[in-house]
């Protein structure tokens, strides 16, 4: 006797539901929301999402570093020195993915070698869907690249050397 409200309420589930519960589930997506609940014609609906494995991500990753932090920060001191203190050093304006060309396939804005003038564009960063002209600050010539095409950079990152 207690399933009978479940069954009944299952009973006035509809397929125009369905798709109310569809086009909620596309709005968490777009929106990057974790829960969206409404209330309609005596129908109480809730979607979430499981953030829970998340949530629980940063604290694992606060902890379990603390204790490797020292030979990790040991280990890029012994490949050479800080390239973001280069004085020639283009560091990223905005955290995204470099890349090396227009698009795929295409020839690389620059190669280690070029004769770059300032404001000529140096890489592309995608950041948001929006691709980006990373310009050259200075003139001068590419001594190095210091990111890989395709490669995920933060915000102040050396991407390129000018001399």
């Amino acid at each position: 006797m207690a399933r009978q409200p479940d069954d009944k309420a299952a009973a006035k589930f509809s397929s125009e539901d369905s798709a109310l519960v569809r086009e909620l589930a596309l709005l968490l997506d777009e929106t990057s929301l974790t829960e969206i609940e409404i209330e309609r014609a005596g129908l109480r609906l809730r979607v979430a999402r499981n953030v829970s494995v998340a949530a629980t991500m940063p604290m694992q990753m606060t902890t379990a570093p603390a204790a490797a932090l020292p030979a990790a920060s040991a280990a890029p001191a012994a490949t050479g020195p800080d390239l973001s203190k280069h004085p020639g050093a283009v560091s990223s304006p905005m955290v995204g993915t470099a890349y090396w060309s227009p698009e795929p396939g295409a020839k690389p804005f620059i190669e280690v070698g070029s004769k770059v003038s300032v404001g000529q564009t140096l890489l592309i960063i995608e950041a948001m869907k929006t691709m980006n002209q990373i310009p050259s600050p200075r003139a001068g010539t590419v001594t190095q690249i210091l990111v890989e095409d395709g490669q995920p950079v933060e915000y102040g990152e050396p991407l390129v050397i000018i001399e």
